[in-house]
């Protein structure tokens, strides 16, 4: 529960997260990171290489 102490907010690690757990960002983030260097790999083959 969520109370007050000296003017500031106290929770609990839960409750404070209030996200899943997991690594579903991580994941996330790479596959994104992953996509856009293959995206930009082949801009460059099909521009600059050519």
């Amino acid at each position: 529960m969520v109370f007050k102490r000296d003017g500031q907010i106290v929770e609990s690690a839960r409750e404070a997260r209030q996200a899943e757990r997991g690594p579903t960002v991580r994941n996330l983030l790479l596959a994104s990171t992953a996509l856009a260097i293959i995206a930009l790999s082949i801009v460059w083959l099909v521009f600059f290489k050519t």
